[in-house]
């Protein structure tokens, strides 16, 4: 609590660490680019002392992540709020693709990093990997990292991260808000460790979608609109980057499909070829290059290997 009555989240690093320290630093000069009501408001720091700590606006409601699989009664995630929420996220990424001082590449977006107001309205968080890019420059190139389950399998090969690495990374978390489904599940019938990427495109393809989609949304949803939504995840998630919408272009559907009243319902099966993209999870090497596993793991994620959550101070 401020002593102007405000309360705040503080994020510290459990120790000394100047990879750390290179984080925080750079979420401090991001976030002072930015201002976006679904972007988290950071309203101070301080790097001087042993750990560098950073104080920001208190979000009450914990993250996206908690909310579809932790609380498995937690029936406030009703469609309609998970279509609001997907609207939130995809119209901060826009903004910070393409109405930023400079276009910047979040480079981790997950559930665990998308925060609930009181009102259940998303603010995008953890800017401690991201980068600005100059207008004309295309990529980013750097050794491989992110959290399993949500990593461009296209950046995975090339070690370029692009703005459609971001919409990837969306994409799953638009699968997550459908299926209710982790980034990366066990397949009850054959017990297979698979990426929900890959398991949600297979549904599409074999027209089983409406067997994966999570039976809290089922009977108090639109079936035309989560259908439609489906189909622009899928979009999101080609194994091409350069088929993948821009930013702007996914944030301009989903306004559109949440205010419309009748939107196109059949499953759309995409391009074959999309279905050769590399399976994140099978390959023997994923965890050796810092890509982190996934929230629900015994692997410790970025965001949590380090650093405290954002706690009530």
């Amino acid at each position: 609590m401020l002593v102007d009555g405000r309360t705040v989240a503080v994020k510290k690093s459990k120790a000394v660490d100047e990879d750390k320290l290179e984080e925080f630093i750079n979420e401090v000069v991001i976030l002072s680019q930015v201002n976006h009501r679904h972007v988290v408001k950071l309203l101070g720091c301080c790097l001087e002392t042993e750990v560098p700590v950073l104080v920001y606006e208190f979000i009450p409601n914990g993250n996206l992540f908690q909310h579809i699989h932790e609380e498995s009664d937690d029936y406030t995630m009703i469609w309609g709020v998970r279509l609001r929420i997907a609207v939130d996220i995809a119209g901060a990424l826009s903004y910070l693709h393409s109405a930023a001082s400079s276009p910047i590449y979040h480079r981790d977006v997950k559930s665990t990093n998308i925060l609930l107001d009181e009102k259940y309205r998303a603010k995008v968080s953890d800017f401690g990997t991201s980068r600005t890019v100059t207008v004309d420059q295309t990529h980013w190139t750097t050794l491989v990292s992110g959290t399993v389950g949500y990593v461009d399998p296209e950046y995975y090969g090339s070690s370029q991260y692009t703005d459609k690495s971001d919409v990837y990374s969306f994409g799953v978390v638009l699968v997550e808000l459908i299926t209710g489904e982790k980034p990366v599940l066990t397949l009850s019938n054959t017990k297979e460790i698979k990426g929900l990427a890959d398991h949600f495109r297979a549904a599409m393809k074999e027209d089983k979608f409406f067997d994966i989609m999570d039976v809290r949304i089922r009977d108090a949803c639109k079936p035309e609109q989560v259908m439609a939504v489906a189909n622009l995840a899928r979009r999101c998630l080609n194994s091409k980057g350069k088929k993948r919408p821009y930013m702007r272009e996914v944030f301009a559907e989903l306004e559109k499909i949440s205010s419309s009243q009748e939107v196109k319902t059949e499953i759309d099966n995409g391009d074959d070829e999309e279905e050769e993209g590399m399976d994140m999870i099978v390959m023997a090497d994923s965890w050796t290059i810092g890509i982190t596993g996934p929230a629900s793991s015994t692997v410790a994620s970025s965001s949590s290997l380090d650093v405290e959550p954002l706690l009530k101070s």
